[in-house]
């Protein structure tokens, strides 16, 4: 059984940092993508960052870049979402997914979520 579990959401003044983290079992870790995606109230859910593999390729929203950097480590089966520069408009539930493919914050084929992790931003 597969398991996605996020961790290290909080509350934080506008401008300050937090990392986030994923931790996944019940998978082949390293033949899946993974991705960080968030969700507002009353808002779609978003694709925030998607890292290969391999390690070699990532993407990122352009609502982050430059302020977020996704890593994974293979051999912990860990995903790491390091956020810096926080705004209001961060503030969401932030949720870690496995798929075999993500391209351009899109998933494709089955994927596997966690329950998310809330970070709130406060002005």
């Amino acid at each position: 059984q597969v398991q996605v579990v996020e961790s290290g959401g909080d509350l934080v003044q506008a401008g300050g940092s937090l990392r986030l983290s994923c931790t996944v079992s019940g998978l082949s870790f390293d033949d899946y993508d993974l991705a960080w995606f968030r969700q507002a109230p009353g808002k779609e859910r978003e694709g925030v960052s998607c890292i290969s593999r391999s390690n070699s390729n990532t993407y990122y929203a352009d609502s982050v870049k430059g302020r977020f950097a996704i890593s994974r480590d293979n051999a912990k089966n860990t995903l790491s979402l390091q956020m810096n520069s926080l705004k209001p408009e961060d503030t969401a539930m932030y949720y870690c997914a496995a798929a075999p493919v993500c391209i351009g914050g899109v998933l494709y084929g089955n994927s596997d979520w966690g329950q998310g992790t809330q970070v709130t931003v406060s002005a």
